[in-house]
């Protein structure tokens, strides 16, 4: 087991851990994946793996179709994605991925919050270097899979690790971000479940921090994180 593992590892505990949050998150992906693709997830791969997380997250399915309309109605402004890199305490870098409909009130905020924290709000470009953008696929396991063999059978689609989920219900397939689409058709076109997908960031290097070290960097993460317009946030903290 590799990187990947030990960084979903790290992250599981932490990720979308308010609810409501998790579908208002997940709201905006369907609004954006509407907007780019149509309201039909059978020709939508987006919306259709925007659907596939909404159900891994319990998001009940009146709220996924009523996103599904709000979005198809031309007066709902559509979401724009914008990345920003920064340096907070201790040199620990962060690279925030954000779904925003007012571009000057989310950069003002992120800035504000580098600002009370004793980081510094970067330009484009200047962390995202250090991070490998990777995609993910979570399907059921199957004890009649031989993973090693599975693993050599979808190599060619470009999968980079492949491991048992912590739980021991599902496998998890990490590939880099651009082989998303080819990995989902193939596990679509063999009929295995897509239990969720998603892309993530994970930093080359990591930096250890004693205690009193990372609760700064904590400080600034929780502040990131509560923002309604960010989606993700990944960092070089170990």
């Amino acid at each position: 087991m590799g990187r990947a593992f030990e960084f979903r590892k790290g992250r599981k505990l932490k990720r979308w851990s308010a609810m409501a949050k998790t579908f208002t998150r997940i709201g905006k992906d369907i609004v954006m994946a509407v907007k780019e693709g149509g309201p039909n997830p059978e020709s939508n791969s987006r919306l259709r793996a925007v659907i596939q997380n909404a159900k891994a997250a319990n998001m009940p399915k009146d709220n996924v179709e009523r996103a599904i309309k709000r979005a198809t109605d031309k007066d709902t402004e559509n979401y724009k994605e914008v990345i920003f890199e920064g340096y907070g305490p201790h040199g620990i870098a962060f690279l925030i991925e954000t779904a925003t409909d007012n571009n000057n009130r989310t950069v003002a905020n992120i800035r504000s919050y580098f600002n009370k924290c004793n980081g510094t709000l970067g330009t484009q470009g200047s962390v995202e270097f250090m991070f490998d953008h990777t995609c993910n696929f979570r399907i059921p396991a199957d004890k009649s899979r031989d993973l090693e063999e599975f693993e050599l059978e979808l190599i060619d689609f470009g999968i980079d690790e492949i491991f048992e989920d912590e739980d021991g219900e599902g496998v998890m397939i990490y590939a880099p971000f651009e082989s998303f689409g080819a990995i989902q058709k193939e596990l679509e076109g063999r009929g295995i479940e897509i239990l969720s997908s998603g892309f993530d960031r994970i930093p080359q290097v990591t930096k250890e921090l004693s205690e009193a070290e990372q609760a700064d960097v904590d400080k600034l993460l929780e502040k990131i994180e509560e923002d309604d317009d960010v989606q993700n946030v990944f960092t070089t903290m170990a």
